[in-house]
């Protein structure tokens, strides 16, 4: 599945490096990165990454209709800690214009995507994403360890996403901090919370973790703050049924009660 992705990046690096030759890579965005490990440790743990997700390779289209700026505040409103929003092109329906466009809502971005080169964490910083997501098998350790002194270089937080615990020593090894633990068996495609209930106990006090996929009761979250997660993140279940300020503000009243 990984692979899949890696393959469609390819047309995009290709274009970056163009880009680079050339001298016309955009300048690194000049305006306040709010703090997004700031903004989950505030509202967690169990602090809610909220999602701006058009579509994806297991469920289709999901919906096409909100917009990301419109989504995005109503996030604000329904009490969301960050947005993640999804600028893969190709299986996601996604565009890097989406984080401009969510900017107005005033919360950390996470710009989630697939990134392999350097270029593309340049490029990240050219928005005004808080964050990138980075995911510790699709490089070799050696590479993610430097996409992560990139991301600090440009004051980008990275947010490095695990599916095992090889995938976790791997992260720790480049120096990964925020660890993002998928809940979804990249074969299967199927979804268990077992994978963040069997990985949380190897947490360390220095690191923030966040539980991500197969989220959709109050009482997930709440178990999973309980067990030592501090954020989790949430797409699909808020976007699918077309009000995605509603869908969150019903989330959080059930994790509240």
């Amino acid at each position: 599945m990984l692979r899949k992705f890696a393959d469609a990046k390819r047309s995009e690096v290709m274009e970056l490096l163009g880009l680079d030759a050339r001298g016309e890579m955009p300048a690194p965005w000049t305006g306040l990165r709010p703090s997004f490990s700031g903004a989950l440790r505030a509202k967690g743990p169990g602090a809610v990454i909220a999602e701006y997700k058009r579509a994806s390779p297991s469920k289709g289209v999901i919906n096409l209709t909100l917009t990301a700026a419109d989504v995005a505040r109503g996030y604000a409103a329904g009490g969301a800690a960050c947005i993640s929003v999804l600028t893969e092109v190709d299986h996601f329906q996604g565009e890097l214009a989406y984080l401009d466009q969510a900017l107005p809502a005033g919360l950390p971005l996470l710009r989630k995507d697939f990134i392999l080169h350097p270029l593309q964490v340049a490029r990240t910083a050219a928005t005004p994403a808080s964050a990138v997501l980075l995911i510790a098998r699709m490089v070799e350790t050696v590479e993610l360890s430097e996409l992560l002194n990139l991301c600090d270089h440009y004051d980008l937080e990275a947010v490095t996403e695990v599916f095992d615990a090889e995938d976790l020593a791997r992260a720790r090894e480049a120096g990964a901090r925020i660890i993002q633990v998928n809940n979804r068996d990249l074969d299967s495609l199927t979804i268990s919370l077992d994978v963040s209930r069997g990985l949380i106990g190897a947490r360390t006090p220095d690191e923030l973790w966040i539980s991500a996929s197969g989220i959709n009761h109050g009482a997930q979250i709440r178990e999973l703050a309980s067990l030592g997660f501090d954020a989790v993140l949430i797409g699909t279940f808020l976007m699918e049924g077309g009000d995605p300020e509603g869908a969150l503000k019903r989330l959080i009243k059930e994790t509240d009660a």
